[in-house]
């Protein structure tokens, strides 16, 4: 089984509408094992950084799979302490060493560190330009954030990555990047696990003969969003990619939108301290 279902970015690249995440794997073998059986199970897309100090044990199951590496897409992250002109584009090939690849498919600013991420920006264009990565964007990044970007960029960042959830829907956000056609990607879907057991959400997925978390991310896609769930438990990695068979109504999608509260499970962007 492969899941065939795509997005496609401002410059022609595709992405799959779902990937794997891999935050907080740090175990090697569960980290190797997570992505072995993410891509034998149908996916396409794993999302990694280098600040999640699994990008060797990521590489290794790449390999492993027995994949393609041109059939996935993978992505990677400049941390907060690496930004700046020269220092991201040695951050660049640190990753591709850790991970042995050639190029990334993605490469992201993982957050908007104060000061740093114009310059940043400007490294990453270079990096595209150079034809090093085949795509590149944001991540955790405000509206406000985009446009001081947007002020000096002479490339629009591609993807802008965000914690986006029915507690944190992020519609403001979401509608100034299609305005942008900037695509988003959705981390911590599931709200680290918070939103599992969410009454709303368990009668909805009891009605259709769905899980908690496929309703969640089939919610995801249908907004032309990305979802990136982590797992590392092989029955949860295949369910969560099982939502290509089903689709909410207009209705559902409403209801789900109503749940937002603006919570968040991960640093506010606009007030971090890493």
């Amino acid at each position: 089984m492969t899941m065939t279902e795509y997005y496609t970015l401002t410059n022609g690249l595709q992405i799959p509408k779902i990937g794997l995440g891999t935050w907080q794997v740090r175990d090697e073998e569960e980290a190797v094992q997570s992505v072995v059986t993410a891509l034998k199970n149908g996916y396409r897309l794993i999302d990694t950084a280098a600040v999640y100090q699994n990008e060797e044990a990521v590489g290794k199951g790449l390999r492993e799979s027995g994949v393609a590496r041109e059939d996935i897409f993978v992505t990677s992250k400049v941390w907060n302490a690496d930004q700046g002109y020269d220092t991201t584009i040695q951050a660049y090939k640190d990753s591709l060493a850790r991970l042995q690849l050639d190029y990334l498919d993605l490469y992201l600013i993982h957050w908007p560190t104060a000061g740093k991420y114009v310059e940043t920006w400007k490294a990453m264009e270079t990096l595209y330009n150079e034809g090093l990565v085949k795509a590149i964007g944001v991540s955790n990044f405000h509206q406000h954030h985009l446009e001081d970007i947007l002020e000096v960029a002479t490339i629009v960042p591609m993807v802008n990555q965000i914690e986006l959830h029915p507690e944190l829907s992020q519609e403001e956000l979401v509608a100034y990047c299609k305005e942008k056609d900037i695509l988003v990607e959705a981390y911590s879907p599931l709200g680290h696990g918070k939103l599992l057991d969410h009454p709303v959400i368990t009668e909805m997925a009891e009605a259709k003969g769905k899980s908690v978390a496929q309703i969640i991310l089939r919610w995801i896609i249908q907004r032309d969003i990305v979802a990136l769930p982590k797992s590392v438990t092989e029955s949860r990695i295949i369910e969560n990619g099982d939502i290509f068979n089903f689709e909410l109504t207009k209705t559902e999608m409403a209801t789900i939108n109503q749940l937002n509260t603006n919570t968040r499970v991960s640093a506010d962007p606009d007030n971090f301290d890493f």
